[in-house]
This record gives structure tokens, C-alpha cells and sequence, in this order.
């Protein structure tokens, strides 16, 4: 498969695209509230003007975090996993949810590497539009295997990295999170390592993402899970302030 390197704000642009509704709403909302602070009372005419102001505000901010975190922060030019001591032909794992933009960027990082790809989306749980439309915009990595959380087709100590970045938040019931890293964790060879990569649910997104970073599940919570599965953090890393690294072992 030829490897093409990302395009320029294609980050910021793939949350537009796909979230477009949000979008659409709040510029609806914009105009409505603009139209209405002409005809209310003064003093109500200055709360809609705040509520205005924060909502553009708030939008502002958010898209211009995620351009920082999706477009300049270096988190797809996976330069961050150097440190690690991968050798040159692993055996790899990549998971991801419905969305998989990390795939052509691991076989262009491991060009001598194995490479296996899941996709752990089902469209009863995932029911977000926003993942169906990024699914139709982006085809499938070759040779993905559709998974579920709790038949995971690896063998046995067979890979020596599995990453899941940006995806595993998305398993939502804790046990069956903790299922999921149990699995992961016995198909891992002797000094295998998993790399998760996520937001968390902490003061640097609440500030970018409002409400939005409940979403993200608590350093706490992914701690408690890899404990519950019988993995250690080896090591830890932020990519940017609002994107967090674990290495378990």
C-alpha cells in the first residue's frame, strides 16, 4: 500500500468534516441569539451577548487545540515512539475503533514490520455519526480484521507492540475494558509492550473541550483498568499537554 503523508490541517478539517452538524448548530444558535439581543431588554440583551461570546469562544478554542494536537504537535509523526527501543521488525498490533488514521503511518515508521490491523467498531454501540462518516471517507487499512471487544483473533505471545491510540476510551463499561487489555495482554511476547495513547479526563481538556472532555475517561479509571488486567505501567509520556502515553507491560 503506498504510504501518503498527511495534509496540511487535515486534523482540524476531518473534525469539521465530520462533525459538521455541531457546527451548523452553533452557527444557527449564533444568529438566533444575535437576532434576538436587538429586540429583548437591556439587561437580558447582555446575558445573550455573554452566552454569544462564550459559545463562539469556546468553539474558537477547542478547534484551535485540536489543530495544535492533530496538525503541529508531532503526535502523526509518531517521533515520539524513538525513545521506546523497538527494534526494526517487530511484530505489530494497531487497533482502533472505526477511524484508523495511525496505520499508514506505523508501516511507514516499520517499514520491515509485521503489521496487523483490527477494528474493534460495532455500529450498535458505536452509533456516533460522526465515525460512520469518517468510515465512508476512509477505507479500511488492507487486510483489517473487524473484531470485537471480546473475541480478539491474536495468538498467544505473538506480537511485540500493540498500540491502540485515540480508541480504547471508546469501550465504555469498565469490565469489559479490563477483558480487553486481559486479551491484549496474553497475546504479547516475552518484554512485549502496549501503547496506549489518550485524552484524559482532566483540567487541559475541560479547558479545550467544555463538557466535552467527559468523554475521556480519568488517569484513575485507565489506571485501575490496566491493574484489573494484570498490566504494569512501565513508563509514561505526553505527547502534548492534552494527550496522554502509557507503556504497559
Amino acid at each position: 500500500m503506498e504510504v501518503t503523508a498527511r495534509k496540511p490541517i487535515q486534523g482540524v478539517a476531518n473534525i469539521v468534516r465530520f462533525n459538521w452538524h455541531f457546527y451548523l448548530l452553533a452557527a444557527v444558535l449564533f444568529c438566533v441569539l444575535t437576532i434576538c439581543i436587538r429586540f429583548v431588554p437591556h439587561t437580558l440583551a447582555i446575558v445573550l451577548s455573554i452566552a454569544r461570546f462564550t459559545m463562539v469562544a469556546g468553539t474558537l478554542l477547542s478547534l484551535a487545540v485540536s489543530f495544535y494536537i492533530y496538525d503541529c504537535s508531532g503526535l502523526y509523526t509518531l517521533s515520539w515512539l524513538d525513545g521506546l527501543g523497538m527494534n526494526t521488525a517487530p511484530d505489530i498490533v494497531n487497533i482502533h475503533s472505526g477511524f484508523d488514521e495511525t496505520s499508514v503511518l506505523l508501516a511507514k515508521k516499520y517499514p520491515r514490520a509485521h503489521l496487523s490491523v483490527c477494528d474493534f467498531y460495532d455500529p450498535v454501540k458505536h452509533t456516533e455519526v460522526s465515525i460512520k462518516r469518517a468510515r465512508r471517507a476512509y477505507p479500511p487499512y488492507p487486510g483489517t480484521v473487524v473484531i470485537s471487544t471480546a473475541h480478539i483473533p491474536l495468538q498467544p505471545h505473538s506480537a511485540d507492540h500493540i498500540f491502540a491510540i485515540l480508541a480504547a476510551h471508546e469501550i465504555r463499561d469498565h469490565n469489559e475494558r479490563v477483558l480487553f487489555f486481559q486479551a491484549l495482554k496474553s497475546s504479547l511476547k516475552t518484554n512485549g509492550s502496549i501503547i496506549v495513547v489518550e485524552h484524559l479526563r482532566n483540567m487541559p481538556n475541560f479547558i479545550a473541550y467544555n463538557i466535552g472532555f467527559l468523554h475521556f475517561l480519568s488517569k484513575q479509571e485507565w489506571k485501575n483498568t490496566f491493574r484489573e488486567a494484570g498490566l504494569t505501567i512501565v513508563s509514561e509520556m505526553k505527547v502534548t499537554p492534552f494527550v496522554h502515553t502509557f507503556i504497559l507491560q
